[in-house]
């Protein structure tokens, strides 16, 4: 792919998965064939409990990715030293030290209902660095953040879907950040089973990257991916629109384990999900 005209760069989608979430990458898997096939994907494992994913990966054609995660789980070891399993959600920071130009990360909670490419070549120092899908009020920071200044009016933002390049964030400005100011994370970072929200946003701010929304880019794309949003339509061909008509481009079950049951996007996972499972079945899974 090209960049205005520019030698070819190397772009791709990243998620992080194990075998505890088979049950969320499948349907993902087959939203991404779909719908992105054209785009490589990495999966990232999120630990050594892999058998089942690394093998679907096989099938579908997506990367799994073997990479060196001993510094950052590291990192989170002594950011999180009594959360054993999740802090291991630190490791989608891996997608960037991808061999990737551009990278659009996405939780293994989505599914994807449209090509992501028209979204790369989108960034621009100083003007566009971190892009994001919409604004949130929830699980970054609390009250203590009002007294730090590059906090206290800061864009805030969901970290289950971003895209950006390790030229501009890079997996080292995770450690710097920490080694110079990990009191401070810790003092404002919001509790309750949060660790790599908080985190990102924090890494983000301090080093003033300038964040965007999806649909400040382009604007015929929606704000709008909650597996609970209202008012959403479908088009012919089954793809989502918002109540003001906008594409809507993933849903996300973000904070949901369970198989999704009762929602508007519920339909289209659950047949995305036999999907794949039969496509597992025909290659003997």
């Amino acid at each position: 792919m090209t960049h205005d005209g520019a030698a070819p760069r190397a772009l791709g989608i990243a998620t992080i998965a194990n075998d505890k979430v088979y049950h969320w990458i499948l349907p993902f898997l087959e939203s991404w064939a779909l719908t992105n096939a054209a785009t490589p994907l990495y999966v990232i494992p999120y630990d050594d409990n892999c058998d089942l994913t690394r093998r679907a990966c096989a099938i579908y054609g997506a990367t799994f990715v073997d990479i060196d995660s001993k510094a950052l789980d590291a990192l989170s070891k002594r950011l999180f030293p009594f959360s054993l399993g999740k802090r291991f959600r630190l490791r989608k920071f891996l997608s960037l030290a991808l061999p990737l130009d551009e990278v659009i990360y996405l939780d293994a909670d989505i599914v994807l209902f449209r090509a992501l490419n028209p979204l790369f070549g989108r960034l621009e120092p100083g003007k566009v660095e971190f892009i994001v899908a919409s604004r949130t009020v929830d699980y970054v920071y609390n009250r203590h953040s009002a007294d730090v200044s590059y906090l206290r009016d800061a864009f805030l933002f969901s970290d289950g879907f971003f895209i950006t390049s390790k030229a501009i964030l890079s997996t080292q400005d995770f450690h710097d950040a920490m080694e110079a100011d990990e009191e401070l994370f810790d003092r404002v970072r919001q509790r309750g089973g949060l660790y790599a929200q908080p985190l990102c946003n924090f890494v983000v701010h301090r080093k003033g990257l300038k964040i965007v929304a999806v649909p400040d880019l382009e604007p015929t794309l929606s704000y709008e991916s909650y597996h609970k949003a209202t008012g959403v339509t479908f088009d012919a061909d089954g793809k989502p629109r918002d109540r003001d008509g906008a594409a809507i481009y993933f849903a996300h079950w973000a904070g949901v384990t369970d198989a999704p049951t009762g929602g508007v996007f519920d339909a289209s996972w659950k047949s995305l999900s036999n999907r794949a499972r039969a496509r597992m079945r025909a290659a003997g899974l």
